[in-house]
């Protein structure tokens, strides 16, 4: 059964985590998540775990939390009693929304930026080369 869930420090951040959440100061080096890995999984069980940020160079990449944590994160409901509380297994709605619509790739390309465009006009004469 999952205890834990690791997710980009970006979804963390865009979801409101850092306002919603006491977390441990600082950015903890991957090392030092490596080392502390038991004494987590052990404060989550004890249900005392606050939100770890963890990546390279003081730069923070991913954040540990858990799987409740997580849930209270996305704002979805608790699980009914006896359901193993797993998010990979979750299913989500994905009907497209009323005002959704197609878009091609150039358009994509320009909703994203001019290095985007420039990335999709590389890869397009490339591919005109190579044939």
């Amino acid at each position: 059964m999952p205890e834990a869930v690791m997710l980009t420090y970006d979804e963390f951040e865009d979801l409101g985590g850092e306002t919603k959440f006491e977390r441990r100061p600082g950015v903890a080096a991957v090392e030092t998540v490596g080392a502390e890995l038991v004494s987590m999984v052990a404060a989550i069980r004890a249900e005392t775990f606050v939100p770890v940020v963890w990546g390279d160079s003081g730069a923070p990449e991913a954040v540990s939390m858990s799987t409740s944590q997580y849930r209270e994160l996305r704002g979805d409901d608790e699980p009914p009693a006896g359901t193993i509380d797993d998010p990979t297994r979750r299913v989500y709605a994905t009907e497209p929304l009323p005002d959704s619509r197609s878009m091609t790739l150039d358009e994509f390309a320009e909703m994203m930026g001019p290095e985007t465009q420039q990335i999709l006009d590389e890869i397009r004469s490339e591919d005109d080369t190579s044939r």
